[in-house]
């Protein structure tokens, strides 16, 4: 597999041949992933620092007997990190981290030195380190390689920097990767997608869609997008904004993004939503004002919530290789993501989970739904956007009706913060009764006697706290017509039955509704009655913006009960709903006051340890495994499982075809997990072996399988709520 130079040198390949037998030669590679490594992170003073580790990164590949496991002649390839790392270490400290974990993810710093007597002082490793000097002359740098002066003496800061770093070169390293393998699609990208074009394009759709609108509520609506769009000439920073339900704050605070992205040359808009399912309803919405579909393997808005990202491995030849460059790497202009999937990459220490990071320098990021943050990680997520904005051109947007108090965590208590809507106040006041409150907490609440409420009204919306719950409702009410939103239902299933409700309510139709939270943001439904089950304050108050919240009648009724048998989420989500109902128990509480939901979180901040697992500590020590391992939003991890058998005919041929393709392996694997995604849903990672053994479920690839059990259509998949631990996959 070696070729010889006229002056006896040997040419060396950093990957086999792809389809068409053409090798990928290694010194190119090390140059095209340092020179990608070096753009992806000039915005944060990296460039550098990154530059160098794509050059370094694959240099133990010189060793003759990496080389003789290319051509087939071994079964297995020979570390081939420690002569980089060796390089690396010598001139950028801790940094050489980043060369150590291309594969296999960042180690501790406290095992970086063990591991190099191991593996840089091999006399393989030497030898290769030789060879690659002679190949390239300009191998080391002449002058020592900058790191910021914030990197360089804060412990934190510096960590939070070689993740970025690290997720630069990684990326660089898996798209020349992808791009040897599949030339004719891996580097596909959406140049004419700018966020200039995007704005214009929103502003004008914008326009064409509230022409004409009347009423108090669209007034306010009107009002707030025009204060959105006047903040965004603000510099970049943190805003708040803070918007009543029924506000129009999805769309206006797109608004505002796109307009701060063009006005100061930023990069892309990145909207985190609290749950999975809303992930798809908030990307269809931005999708109808900014064009592009579902399945573009080059998407306008890109939907991404799995955290099923392959297993990290030292070498991903072969098999492997595939699962590695199918990791999300959030290449598109608008990306629509999880919380969950946000700040549980950041704090991860695998390659395929932080290829994406460095994307977050010089974006707009809106957190929709902000107070569900859980509040004993606050501190470490308050911590990365602080530091976001500071030293990575990063905008961040604090979105919600309900506005936590954050400024009373030490991380965040000094970061000046811009209200984007200046007189909120006021239009809460202008939205109050648009519903009058019943509360039924004193007791408990049977299904049935929810359900017959229910059926009291032609139009109605039950929300509960779990999916179980949401299937006992449904059997309660016992109408065939009734609909069903959960997470049951894949993507595009719940997006079709969406737009079916939204079909009967607008012409007067019977529509009864049975749902779990994934209605409270980022759905546009308008009922007369909504039954609420007792939760966080901010859950019911968000419940209650999907009740008469175009403002057509005098008032809608919004019922709050506490249902028998039943329990909410553990953890944090039953730690908010007790402290609700305290506050109830103190009094009435006027929900249309902000004022409320202040003293709500003061007093759920006050009793909550907002970094109850010490990560901040363990941050400062540059340990990356252990950061990772205690750093979890949900304890009870999900798998990504592809339903085959929701759609038309021509929709199911698409998606067999993907997962024929996915289980075979084949350098198409992002591209068509983009594809499917409408057609995914998610199961506990602790349900998978009761399911496999039932025979409803099957591994395509790691962390992504494909469902045979049975799909109702109306609630989805079944088999798996048995077992539900009744965390926040609703």
């Amino acid at each position: 597999m070696t070729q010889t130079h006229p002056k006896g040198m040997r040419t060396c390949f950093a990957h086999s041949p792809n389809e068409a037998g053409q090798p990928h030669r290694l010194v190119e590679h090390l140059r095209a992933v340092a020179e990608m490594a070096r753009e992806f992170s000039k915005p944060f003073g990296g460039d550098e620092a990154a530059y160098y580790s794509g050059l370094w990164h694959d240099i133990g590949k010189f060793d003759p007997e990496f080389q003789r496991y290319l051509s087939g002649s071994r079964s297995r390839g020979p570390d081939h990190k420690g002569a980089g790392t060796k390089l690396a270490c010598q001139r950028l400290g801790a940094a050489g981290l980043i060369v150590q974990g291309h594969h296999g993810g960042l180690k501790a710093q406290a095992n970086l030195k063990g591991w190099l007597a191991e593996k840089a002082e091999a006399p393989a490793a030497l030898q290769a380190l030789e060879t690659a000097r002679q190949s390239i002359p300009d191998l080391e740098p002449k002058t020592r390689v900058k790191i910021p002066g914030f990197a360089a003496k804060d412990p934190v800061k510096a960590e939070f920097w070689v993740r970025m770093v690290f997720s630069a070169v990684v990326d660089a390293d898996f798209l020349d990767t992808e791009r040897h393998f599949n030339p004719g699609k891996a580097w596909v990208r959406t140049t004419e997608h700018t966020l200039e074009v995007l704005w214009e394009r929103f502003q004008e759709r914008h326009r064409e869609a509230t022409q004409g609108a009347t009423g108090p509520v669209n007034e306010i609506r009107s009002e707030i997008y025009h204060a959105c769009l006047d903040a965004a000439l603000n510099p970049a920073g943190v805003f708040r904004l803070t918007v009543p339900t029924g506000g129009g704050k999805t769309l206006s605070g797109m608004g505002f993004a796109l307009r701060h992205a063009a006005a100061h040359g930023m990069k892309r808009v990145i909207v985190a939503t609290p749950y999975t399912s809303i992930t798809q309803q908030t990307a269809s919405a931005y999708r109808q004002f900014l064009g592009g579909n579902d399945h573009e393997d080059s998407p306008v808005v890109l939907e991404h919530h799995s955290m099923a990202e392959p297993e990290d491995q030292e070498e991903y030849e072969g098999g492997n290789l595939w699962r590695k460059l199918a990791a999300e790497n959030w290449d598109a202009p608008v990306v629509v993501t999880t919380t969950v999937q946000l700040f549980q990459s950041i704090f991860s220490n695998r390659t395929s989970t932080t290829r994406k990071l460095h994307r977050l320098a010089e974006s707009v990021i809106i957190l929709d739904e902000a107070q569900t943050l859980p509040s004993k990680l606050l501190t470490p997520i308050l911590d990365v956007l602080r530091e976001l904005t500071e030293n990575y051109g990063t905008t961040v947007v604090l979105s919600t009706a309900t506005q936590p108090t954050f400024q009373a965590i030490n991380a965040f208590k000094s970061v000046p913060s811009t209200e984007i809507v200046r007189d909120f106040q006021r239009h809460f006041q202008a939205l109050k009764k648009r519903v009058n409150y019943d509360w039924k907490t004193e007791s408990q609440t049977r299904w049935e006697e929810v359900a017959e409420t229910l059926r009291g009204s032609s139009q109605a919306l039950g929300v509960v706290n779990t999916r179980k719950d949401a299937l006992n409702l449904l059997e309660a009410l016992g109408d065939e017509d009734a609909f069903h939103l959960s997470t049951l239902l894949c993507g595009i299933h719940r997006q079709r039955v969406i737009r079916e409700i939204r079909d009967r309510l607008a012409n007067g139709s019977i529509c009864r509704v049975v749902s779990t939270q994934v209605v409270e943001a980022g759905v546009d439904l308008d009922f007369p009655l909504v039954m609420r089950a007792v939760g966080p304050l901010d859950s019911i108050m968000q419940a209650a913006g999907r009740c008469n919240r175009s403002g057509l009648l005098e008032s809608g009724r919004v019922v709050v009960f506490s249902p028998q048998d039943s329990r909410p989420p553990p953890g944090p989500y039953t730690m908010a709903t007790q402290q609700t109902i305290s506050m109830l128990n103190a009094g009435p509480l006027d929900l249309d006051d902000p004022d409320t939901i202040t003293t709500y979180f003061q007093k759920v901040f006050s009793i909550s340890d907002d970094d109850a697992r010490q990560i901040q500590n363990v941050r400062k020590e540059l340990n990356y495994p252990e950061v990772a391992d205690r750093f979890r939003m949900i304890e009870d991890d999900a798998v990504d499982v592809i339903v085959p058998n929701y759609g038309e005919p021509g929709e199911r041929r698409m998606v067999e075809a993907s997962l024929d393709k996915l289980r075979n392996g084949t350098p198409e694997a992002r591209l068509l997990l983009r594809r499917v995604r409408p057609w995914t849903l998610q199961v506990y990672r602790s349900q998978v072996a009761f399911n496999e053994r039932s025979g409803l479920m099957a591994q395509v690839m790691p962390g992504v399988y494909e469902w045979f059990g049975d799909y109702d259509p109306v609630t989805g998949i079944g088999g798996v709520t048995d077992l539900d631990p009744d965390q926040l996959i609703v």
